[in-house]
């Protein structure tokens, strides 16, 4: 048995530097993965401008093409929210550093090291995991990002029924305009009611998992 020595709360110079460079790998790799999510977010606005573009060409134009791109915005937004949960662990290690390292080095000049912050910080290089859910992830990029687009899409959509090729001038004239092949009109405006009200109901989710996240966030032994 080799006897216990006591543990050195302190970092020298070369470790500190190393620390640094650290910070500087995790900023610049929590920013590469930014600009992948501000890429899908602004594929998902293109299409979508595409589609607007197309149905209100014209009076006669079908307003098909609103209803086929929500599949595509879909699809960008669980694309979007598979990148968000890289891009989190890599905010998450600065932010950490910046918090337990660098704040606390400008305040008092005190790494505090007793509160073994940097235990944590290193348990997570050695068994690297994502720091959110997928569903977490999914709710956070719709309420900054994808509420407006969808609501945007949906707006379009019934403003294209009731008022092209002319202003409707009964309930049932603009659920017949609503009518896609085979289904009927009532079917897909019930669809699109759901469509709205599941990613709005999935943003209200994470925005509450959040707030109650937000406690254990303060702590010294949870990063993320």
């Amino acid at each position: 048995m080799r006897p216990q020595t006591k543990e050195r709360m302190t970092l020298a110079d070369a470790e500190i530097g190393a620390v640094a460079h650290l910070y500087r790998a995790e900023v610049y790799r929590s920013t590469i993965w930014r600009t992948r999510l501000d890429t899908t977010t602004n594929w998902a606005v293109v299409t979508l401008g595409v589609a607007l573009s197309i149905t209100f060409s014209s009076p006669d134009a079908s307003p098909l093409p609103l209803i086929l791109v929500g599949i595509l915005i879909i699809f960008f937004l669980l694309l979007e929210a598979r990148r968000y949960r890289y891009f989190n662990v890599f905010r998450a290690r600065a932010r950490w550093l910046e918090r337990h390292f660098y704040a606390p080095l400008l305040y008092d000049g005190d790494l505090h090291m007793e509160e073994n912050w940097q235990k944590v910080l290193a348990t997570d290089y050695l068994q690297p995991e994502y720091h959110v859910n997928y569903m977490t992830s999914v709710g956070r990029r719709i309420r900054h990002n994808y509420l407006w687009i969808l609501l945007i899409q949906s707006l379009a959509y019934a403003g294209k029924i009731l008022v092209h090729p002319s202003p409707i001038t009964s309930v049932q004239q603009g659920i017949s305009r609503a009518d896609v092949g085979p289904l009927p009109g009532e079917l897909v405006i019930a669809i699109g009611v759901v469509y709205v009200i599941s990613w709005g109901a999935i943003a209200m989710w994470s925005g509450w998992s959040d707030a109650a996240r937000a406690s254990v966030r303060r702590s010294n032994t949870y990063m993320g």
